[in-house]
């Protein structure tokens, strides 16, 4: 399996992976890892490091060796948009915190992002639980998780992307933690 996806990826055996371009390293060192036949393989920021191009390659490539394969992969990224490619299950860690975790479809079903005249979030009904929240003087913008229908016509209703989607959660926790200032003169 190794020696074909080495000759699959062009790479000639011979060469010291020093030499090799980063996409090509990292292609390497998948199928190294892939060599071993593994039920499970972890990655960490396999492709952070990546040109666009070389990223979509590594992706693109680890996606075929898991179907033809049969295994899964725990993958941590911080570039929701490669996230979007490849995964069908998320769970957003903040400082090692689980803020969400469910299938991709299903969130993405359940997450909208409400924007319409100013309202207070305890005026918003009870089945609609507040991710993340943005106010000015005249509107409010909600990310909100629900599974029930949105009938408010005040609202204007748009669906999430999982970046979206995850930076809301990432958004919330530090907005939960940020300190009010006070300028007194």
């Amino acid at each position: 399996m190794a020696r074909d996806r080495i000759a699959r990826l062009g790479l000639a055996p011979a060469r010291r992976a020093g030499r090799l371009s980063g996409g090509q390293r990292a292609q390497l060192a998948l199928t190294l890892g892939l060599a071993k036949r593994p039920e499970l393989l972890i990655l960490d920021e396999p492709v952070a490091s990546l040109d666009p191009l070389a990223r979509r390659e590594f992706l693109r490539g680890l996606m075929e060796a898991t179907v033809e394969h049969e295994f899964s992969v725990v993958l941590s990224s911080h570039l929701a948009s490669d996230l979007e490619r490849v995964c069908d299950f998320l769970i957003v860690l903040v400082d090692s915190r689980v803020q969400v975790a469910g299938e991709v479809d299903r969130l993405l079903a359940t997450h909208h992002r409400l924007t319409g005249p100013r309202r207070d979030p305890d005026r918003l009904p009870a089945d609609q639980h507040v991710v993340c929240a943005r106010h000015t003087d005249r509107q409010s913008t909600y990310v909100i998780r629900t599974d029930a229908p949105i009938h408010d016509p005040a609202w204007t209703v748009t669906q999430l992307t999982l970046e979206d989607l995850v930076l809301a959660y990432m958004d919330k926790h530090t907005a939960d933690r940020r300190v009010a200032l006070e300028v007194r003169r």
